[in-house]
């Protein structure tokens, strides 16, 4: 699915995170990780960035990090390395190699990301996606045999959305991501898309997110189980859009109980080899 199937008007994005978030995901003493800078490119020919994790003792599983509006942001460096030390490859990606170049490094603290956020579409979006999950299963023996998708706010929506772009995924875990109505860059809501969606989803919301609504978080879940798609839907009661962050101490249960999700959805949906 690489085109959106109509034009609507935007809705704001917020920052998910401040520029100093964390994972709120304590390192694992002595995990051994073997990461690296790569360079990916798309089927439509663009190129982009990504952050790669292999794990030491890797379970089959490897996931696609789709960060939020600041693309790959350090916070998404360090979750990839998480993972990794769960035993799942994980490949955090940028989104603006098209507009801004690949060079992530370069680019200063006041970089505008939301210019580019606006210039992104959904095709490109796509194409990255796709080329990333290839990169997944091309890790080697003993890897890559169930990809997942996870995603936050603007890559929270994009990753239940990865599940309708026929991707063979085992699985989309989106973090407080927009289930309805437009959003910038032309990707299509959530809520209307799930008769194309295969695999698992799980979401996960804060209760007390200001953007995304009661109604619009049981809208999805009522689409996906209208649709047959096995899913799982959690809302944590007082807790904001974004509380998946180091700094957020108040939300630290929330964030424990999430990340204990996460990694209980992956090794549910991942073949015992």
């Amino acid at each position: 699915l690489h085109a959106a199937s109509r034009e609507a008007p935007e809705v704001p994005l917020a920052m998910c995170f401040d520029l100093d978030g964390q994972p709120p995901i304590p390192p694992i003493e002595g995990g051994a990780i073997d990461t690296e800078e790569v360079v990916l490119r798309a089927g439509d020919g663009g190129r982009f960035a990504g952050l790669l994790a292999r794990a030491e003792k890797p379970i089959g599983a490897a996931i696609v990090i789709l960060p939020d509006v600041r693309g790959l942001h350090p916070y998404y460096e360090e979750l990839a390395l998480r993972f990794a030390e769960a035993g799942i490859d994980a490949l955090s990606i940028d989104y603006f190699g098209r507009t801004a170049g690949i060079g992530v490094r370069e680019r200063s603290a006041d970089f505008d990301f939301m210019t580019h956020v606006g210039e992104t579409r959904f095709s490109s979006l796509s194409w990255d996606v796709q080329a990333a999950a290839e990169r997944l299963r091309a890790l080697g023996e003993g890897r890559g045999r169930a990809i997942f998708t996870i995603g936050f706010c603007f890559g929270g929506r994009l990753a239940f959305m990865t599940a309708a772009m026929g991707l063979d995924l085992a699985g989309a875990i989106g973090f407080y991501g927009w289930t309805v109505g437009a959003a910038r860059s032309d990707v299509p809501a959530p809520a209307d898309s799930t008769g194309l969606m295969r695999g698992a989803v799980l979401g996960i919301f804060g209760g007390a997110d200001q953007g995304i609504t009661s109604d619009a978080v049981e809208t999805f879940e009522a689409a996906l189980s209208a649709a047959g798609v096995p899913n799982e839907i959690v809302t944590y009661p007082g807790a904001p859009h974004s509380f998946f962050d180091r700094k957020q101490a108040d939300y630290a249960e929330a964030s424990t109980d999430a990340w204990e999700r996460v990694l209980g959805f992956i090794r549910a949906n991942t073949p015992v080899a």
